[in-house]
């Protein structure tokens, strides 16, 4: 059994606790079982799981893994902090705001030997899964990715690096990319930002990934992907829930990593787009800061 501690106690960390608690049967997240939690908040228990101190989580024996749930702004000291300790660690996208810096938290996780995952539930998503399916055997011409939400939060970062989520669906689906141009147009007296990147594939498509922000825009994605043969993309129908949650499958894949199920290719082609994706995102906010 692995001895976890959730790091910050909202959405997602609730959730990452509830998830522990009543993993899927007969999965690998039968292994973990969660020893505390960690809130800069003065909480009473949760979900009948007990708060303690970092100090605690840091040095007790019982405590092999670390899951980072707090604001992205605060991601590298976490993961940092925990790594250094010989805890493995779970922590939500992106892990950092920087590149160079996740490329010393990886370097760091290796040389103590302890797994360090970066967590994508949007490629568990309904949504991708069909747009995946969709893709196959389709060549781009050009395309498009459109992003809308509310406003974020203090901590979350340039939106390149908030919306990273979107940035991995294309690499995911178009394979490694560059970028070309970018600019960003802000309003910051009414919490309105929009950035716009222009990339291209391999092969020199091109393709647009927009993340606008701003009060009363409703979260959604629209897509426009033409194809060298065949009708364009120009939607993507509502799916239903999948029959085993987002964080659920996520659990159960980094618990796989912490029991070696996962093969050394599989972890370093993903190791090498979760690097891309955060290269590109530091390209895009200097380009767009200039």
């Amino acid at each position: 059994m692995f001895g976890a501690v959730v790091v910050g106690i909202g959405t997602a960390g609730w959730v990452r606790i509830r998830d522990i608690l009543a993993p899927l049967p007969s999965s690998s997240a039968e292994k973990l079982a969660v020893k505390g939690f960690v809130s800069r908040r003065s909480l009473d228990s949760q979900q009948g799981v007990s708060p303690i101190s970092v100090e605690e989580a840091l040095t007790r024996e019982d405590i092999n893994v670390a899951f980072i749930c707090t604001e992205n702004a605060s991601h590298e000291h976490n993961v940092r902090t925990f790594l250094q300790a010989g805890k493995h660690v779970c922590v939500e996208y992106p892990m950092t705001l920087s590149y160079k810096t996740a490329v010393e938290l990886w370097n760091l996780a290796q040389d103590k030997g302890v797994i360090l995952h970066e967590e994508h539930i949007e490629l568990f998503s309904e949504d991708y899964k069909w747009l995946k399916r969709e893709m196959e055997g389709k060549t781009l011409q050009e395309g498009t990715l459109h992003f809308t939400g509310g406003v974020l939060k203090p901590g979350f970062g340039f939106l390149a690096f908030c919306g990273i989520a979107r940035l991995t669906w294309l690499v995911e689906l178009f394979g490694e990319l560059s970028v070309t141009a970018a600019t960003v147009e802000q309003d910051l007296g009414n919490n309105y930002s929009k950035m716009t990147a222009k990339m291209q594939t391999a092969d020199k498509k091109p393709l647009t990934w927009i993340e606008e922000r701003g009060p009363g825009l409703p979260r959604g994605k629209s897509v426009n992907f033409q194809f060298e043969s065949g009708p364009p993309l120009t939607e993507i129908p509502p799916s239903p829930r999948g029959a085993v949650g987002l964080f659920m499958q996520d659990l159960i894949k980094f618990s796989s990593k912490l029991m070696g199920q996962m093969s050394p290719d599989d972890l370093h082609k993903e190791k090498r787009r979760i690097l891309h994706c955060l290269e590109l995102a530091e390209k895009i906010q200097q380009l767009c800061q200039k």
